[in-house]
């Protein structure tokens, strides 16, 4: 071994030739993805196996990697980039997110203390009181950049357990409906909230957390010597899309002195729209909101933001310091991220949402989360006028929920077909829609919020929908089974 085998440097010629091999292939990938398949296949297990690989000793070329990384790996995946993308919660990743990465990486400048890179950590301060304007949160909150909204729950639920039980960890209950987002329920229990202190709330027949059945679980764990500190509702469930009642869930928390954490990684950024608002009413009051950039705002994956209304709460839950660190003589003048979030060591994700706001500018950003909101509504109102079609979930944002039936059809019979269209649909390439289960059946869902899905791409949706129902119902004649 030489001094030589020891330098991991690039020289700029070699530095910008692979660049340039990259970008050209993300570009020519990103060129063509109207025309590749929503779903590739991903039957890959034996594939998997073969991937399999002791750790190299020596080096390769960067072509043949990225050979097959675009031309076999890759199409080896749900095309989550598509427009055809309708499946569970789509992001797209705008292309300034790609660049936003590339800077963050190629000059790796520490952005967890204030002090070491002060004018890079403004401009994520600045991103975060874009997003809090936007939200219709007060000056003093305060927020933080997270890997996603999983994260940013936790950290919510951290909040209010410090604020709200302090050492009563045992006492404190917590209050979610049927079809909030499981991440909460597992933030819930790494924060030591376990399950047995965690209550789940009926829905309504629109699935929406019922207030008067929130009210009477709260006074039941009261007169039980329990102490309720937390309620986490929906800003758009994952499920069907719900608005759960965040005005009344405010109130009845303000007055009975708990915190309300509003789980809005899908549907809050809606709110961006002043015409959309009064669909989120009350989503101001919240006292803490989980958004998540690669959702609503259409960026890469691996983007999630928190917004805490009362700052100091958020500060107090994660500040720490030791010896070692920098000393900050500024004060609480500049936003200082160690001192919001459990992160020590980050990267420099806030360069996304402010890189693609500069470049975009939020007037288009709104353009195209009201033309998603319009596209839903086409979607749902020409799916439901199909025959055999039941709407159980209208678009209350972007997302809808139906299923097939037909006289004389079970419930089995009912799950049977509509499990098989989905996979009919999804087949024929153009797009791709997934299920759940909810109100006791499973349902298909069809959710618009990719960037690139424009009216085309619904086209598409409800006439492969209304092709691939008519030919299901058509095979039902006596005792019907699926194909």
């Amino acid at each position: 071994m030489t001094d030589g085998d020891a330098d991991l440097e690039f020289s700029p010629q070699v530095m910008r030739s692979m660049g340039e091999d990259v970008v050209k292939r993300v570009v020519d990938h990103l060129a063509t993805i109207g025309e590749q398949p929503a779903r590739g296949n991903v039957d890959a297990a034996d594939l998997c196996r073969a991937l399999r690989e002791p750790a190299p000793e020596d080096g390769t070329d960067l072509a043949p990697l990225l050979d097959a990384l675009f031309d076999e790996w890759i199409p080896r995946s749900y095309n989550t980039a598509s427009p055809g993308y309708l499946a569970y919660i789509p992001g797209g990743g705008v292309f300034p997110g790609a660049l936003a990465d590339l800077i963050a990486a190629g000059i790796n400048r520490y952005t967890g203390v204030w002090l070491t890179a002060p004018a890079l950590v403004q401009l994520e301060a600045n991103a975060l009181d874009w997003l809090r304007e936007w939200m219709r949160f007060p000056a003093g909150s305060r927020g933080l950049f997270t890997t996603g909204g999983s994260t940013a729950n936790f950290s919510a639920i951290v909040c209010a357990r410090e604020r709200l039980l302090g050492a009563e960890l045992r006492r404190g209950t917590m209050y979610l409906s049927s079809e909030t987002h499981h991440s909460v329920g597992k933030s819930a229990r790494l924060a030591g909230i376990l399950p047995d202190r965690v209550r789940s709330i009926a829905v309504d027949a629109q699935f929406r957390m019922r207030v008067d059945a929130l009210h009477d679980a709260i006074e039941r764990d009261r007169a039980a010597g329990f102490l309720p500190f937390l309620v986490v509702s929906s800003a758009g469930t994952t499920n069907t899309g719900a608005v759960d009642p965040m005005r009344e869930i405010s109130a009845l928390c303000r007055a009975g002195g708990l915190w309300h954490h509003v789980d809005g990684a899908y549907g809050a950024s809606f709110h961006l729209c002043p015409e959309l608002r009064p669909l989120l009413a009350g989503l101001p009051d919240a006292d803490s909101l989980t958004l998540d950039p690669h959702k609503g705002l259409f960026l890469p994956y691996g983007s999630g933001a928190l917004l805490v209304r009362d700052g100091e709460a958020l500060r107090a839950a994660h500040s720490e310091t030791a010896s070692y660190m920098p000393e900050n003589r500024q004060g609480d003048e500049f936003y200082d991220p160690h001192q919001y979030g459990p992160d020590l060591s980050r990267n420099f994700r806030g360069l996304r949402v402010w890189l693609a706001f500069k470049l975009y500018g939020a007037a288009r950003y709104r353009a195209a989360l009201a033309e998603k909101r319009r596209l839903a509504l086409d979607a749902a109102q020409r799916i439901a006028a199909l025959p055999h079609v039941v709407m159980d979930a209208p678009p209350q944002l972007s997302l809808f929920a139906f299923h097939l039936a037909w006289p004389g059809s079970t419930l089995a019979d009912e799950d049977a077909a509509t499990r098989e269209l989905l996979e009919r649909v999804t087949r024929r390439g153009k797009v791709i829609i997934t299920g759940c289960h909810a109100g006791g059946r499973f349902l298909a869902r069809v959710c618009v919020l990719s960037f690139r899905t424009h009216q085309d791409r619904i086209d598409d949706c409800v006439t492969h929908v209304a092709e691939e129902s008519a030919a299901i119902v058509a095979r039902h004649a006596g005792a019907w089974r699926p194909a």
